[in-house]
């Protein structure tokens, strides 16, 4: 039977789907048949059905500054991406390695600073940042946890190799799409799993709240693990509602929660209840008026002496921010060879520092071709794509680099790979990312695929949802030898 369904396969980079046109690749074969077999105004029905079930059960996410309403539904295109057995296994061992050291950096810069001392890391580097916090020295968290749930951007170039992007150690969010995204697209296009041994994501909940456990000072039946939200009008504050609701443990702001003499309670209908362990979603500079920043009404007063005491746990343990830092990632690769005497297993993209003058310089002479960030922000905000930018674009930004050099990072333009992605009435390529999502407790557990980001506008690299991206379904395939 002859496909009813038209597809475009990307003439730049690596593509998921075509090894050229007309051929796709082994894995994508049995997917494109059964879109093959719809009729085009079934597919449309199908995408209607599932836009109306993103609204209805508030799958949502916020926008800072829309004149127009600030919340609105996270865009879900219904092609999935595949990941084979063999390529997840390459990059769970990468992803496994990179945040053990990663935690084994924080505890040691926190603590003895052999890497600073032995000048693996420069003094200066981590000094100057801005999420190393100097008052948090010689506090060690429970279970010598820094990096509980982490957030490892990837990346696949023109030659199909997967890169490490960024790593998110602070609050990485967007987790609860992929488990949202799974459950949709199985209501909407359920034939689409008949052929593939998908592997399941509906535990990450449990994985989670396994890990918090494991790190809670005296967890159990008289102390509570919760999350901490700064509130309905934070930009993931649907993700905070739906994993302590999928958990089973409340949902709290800064004001339900007191500290007496070093414990923190949290005020329920059943009165005080003592909490051991705290899944926060605040920022550092807010989590503590009295530690931080003063002026704060979201965070807890006296929290932060209450984990200096040892009572209470929190994911990501405080200070976890510099380790995501983007000077602090151009030296991932050393700080895994130091940790693990390992080569590391993931690639990572060449990174320039502006904190270093020879790498300054270069950033400033070629900035229209490469990507610039400032280290400390997120979201696709604060990045000029020099590529893409005019030349007075490009020049107002490098006047801003030399008011605080340190504060940038610049890296070639990486060709990211395309995937199809169905857009009024067609399927065309569009560029993506993943987030794999990492826990570090009793052992590293992570979740199988992530969260795969795209850019919808034709011709954008940037698929942050603050900027006009969607998301997919990402599928990884059981290893059928096994």
């Amino acid at each position: 039977m002859e496909s009813q369904v038209e597809w475009n396969a990307s003439e730049q980079g690596f593509d998921e789907i075509w090894l050229k046109p007309g051929k796709p690749r082994k894995h994508y074969e049995q997917l494109l048949k059964s879109f093959g077999n719809m009729s085009p105004e079934e597919v449309a029905r199908r995408e209607n059905l599932q836009y109306l079930s993103l609204l209805n059960q508030g799958i949502t996410f916020n926008v800072y500054g829309e004149a127009e309403g600030r919340e609105r539904v996270f865009p879900f295109d219904f092609v999935p991406r595949i990941i084979t057995a063999a390529e997840w296994d390459h990059l769970k061992r990468g992803l496994t390695q990179r945040i053990t050291a990663i935690n084994r950096f924080l505890l040691d810069i926190y603590g003895e600073q052999d890497i600073l001392h032995k000048g693996v890391v420069p003094w200066e580097l981590i000094l100057s940042r801005k999420e190393y916090r100097r008052e948090l020295r010689g506090i060690i968290p429970p279970r010598k946890v820094f990096t509980h749930v982490c957030g490892t951007d990837l990346i696949r170039d023109d030659r199909g190799d997967f890169l490490v992007l960024e790593d998110n150690c602070r609050c990485p969010s967007g987790v609860s799409y992929v488990v949202e995204n799974r459950n949709l697209l199985a209501r909407t296009f359920p034939e689409l799993f008949n052929r593939y041994p998908v592997r399941p994501v509906r535990d990450y909940p449990q994985m989670l709240l396994d890990t918090l456990t494991f790190v809670a000072p005296h967890y159990g039946e008289s102390s509570l693990a919760v999350v901490l939200t700064p509130g309905s009008y934070n930009s993931a504050f649907f993700e905070h509602s739906f994993l302590a609701r999928e958990m089973g443990i409340p949902l709290v702001e800064g004001r339900d929660l007191i500290v007496e003499d070093n414990q923190v309670f949290a005020r329920t209908t059943e009165g005080r209840q003592r909490v051991s362990v705290i899944y926060r979603r605040i920022d550092d500079d807010f989590i503590d008026p009295v530690a931080f920043n003063h002026d704060s009404t979201l965070g807890v007063p006296g929290l932060l002496n209450a984990y200096r005491a040892g009572t209470v746990a929190l994911a990501n343990a405080p200070g976890a921010g510099v380790a995501d830092d983007k000077a602090v990632y151009a030296f991932i690769p050393e700080i895994i060879r130091h940790y693990l005497s390992e080569e590391p297993i993931l690639k990572q993209v060449t990174t320039f520092t502006g904190y270093k003058p020879d790498d300054f310089k270069y950033m400033v002479d070629h900035a229209s071709e490469l990507v610039i960030k400032t280290t400390g922000d997120a979201g696709g905000y604060g990045m000029l794509m020099g590529p893409m930018a005019s030349k007075k674009e490009v020049k107002e930004y490098v006047a801003k680099m030399h008011e605080n050099p340190g504060n940038y990072v610049g890296q070639p333009l990486i060709e990211l790979s395309s995937h199809s992605t169905f857009l009024n009435g067609e399927f065309v390529p569009r560029r993506i990312d993943l987030r794999p999502y990492i826990l570090y407790g009793d052992r590293v557990r992570i979740l199988p695929g992530g969260l795969t980001r795209v850019a919808l506008k034709e011709g954008s690299y940037v698929v942050n949802s603050s900027q006009g991206g969607g998301s997919k379904d990402t599928w990884v395939l059981e290893d059928r030898r096994a």
